[in-house]
């Protein structure tokens, strides 16, 4: 795990390029890195906690998967062909698709964050790190930049180790509390944002994966904080 940690936080620690894309079956444990801090701030009930929160964890992963997000939804919103549409994403403008996608994610965490148990934070990022990892099983790469070189140290046992430890992971936290099982369907969104994101570019890049990530983030503590709000989670 210690060398995928410099591609997906912003922890100062050396990892090696060419082992970090052996070590895809780490992607679920990351999030217990990922979301140590936040998920302490919420434990302590710090005033404002849900803003502090956030805020912790974007310290810790870095703003890059927002960027992603934006440069994803510019490109996703663009009338035209495939050609036009990844050029469009590939702009170093942000448009205001880009930007309301962002701030939309970002509301969606923040008061998802008033309304769930402390430990929801992981759970979320649970959900972000496999969704990427299955983003990355689709081997459907587009261009040669990091999302290609990751797919192509991507394999079978691969993906099926990283589901192992998601589950290793996941079924402490559903013992304590059944109701946990309701954070599975945040995994619906970031299987739609792959479709997404198949249908309109034809391939997954690093901007992709940041969208994948940020989204399935967001849908998974909506999806806890409905739950907790009107069935008393």
């Amino acid at each position: 795990m210690r060398d995928l940690l410099p591609f997906l936080t912003r922890i100062p620690v050396e990892g090696d390029f060419e082992k970090a894309r052996e070590e895809l079956w780490a992607f679920p444990l990351v999030a217990l890195v990922s979301s140590a801090l936040p998920t302490l701030v919420l434990y302590l009930r710090l005033p404002l906690s849900n803003v502090l929160a956030l805020l912790a964890l974007y310290f810790t992963i870095g703003l890059l998967h927002l960027d992603g997000l934006a440069d994803w939804a510019d490109g996703i919103m663009v009338t035209g062909d495939r050609e036009r549409k990844i050029k469009a994403m590939k702009d170093l403008n942000t448009g205001i698709a880009g930007l309301f996608a962002v701030v939309m994610v970002l509301l969606l965490q923040v008061y998802s964050l008033r309304l769930v148990p402390f430990y929801a934070l992981f759970l979320a990022e649970l959900n972000s790190k496999l969704a990427m990892l299955l983003a990355l099983a689709t081997k459907k790469p587009l261009g040669r930049g990091l999302g290609a070189y990751f797919m192509e140290g991507m394999t079978g046992k691969g993906l099926l180790g990283g589901l192992i430890f998601y589950a290793i992971l996941l079924v402490p936290l559903i013992v304590y509390d059944p109701n946990v099982l309701v954070s599975l369907l945040g995994l619906t969104f970031g299987g739609y944002a792959i479709k997404v994101a198949l249908d309109n570019f034809g391939g997954i890049n690093g901007d992709c994966l940041g969208a994948i990530a940020e989204i399935t983030r967001a849908g998974t503590l909506a999806v806890m904080a409905f739950a907790w709000a009107y069935f008393g989670g």
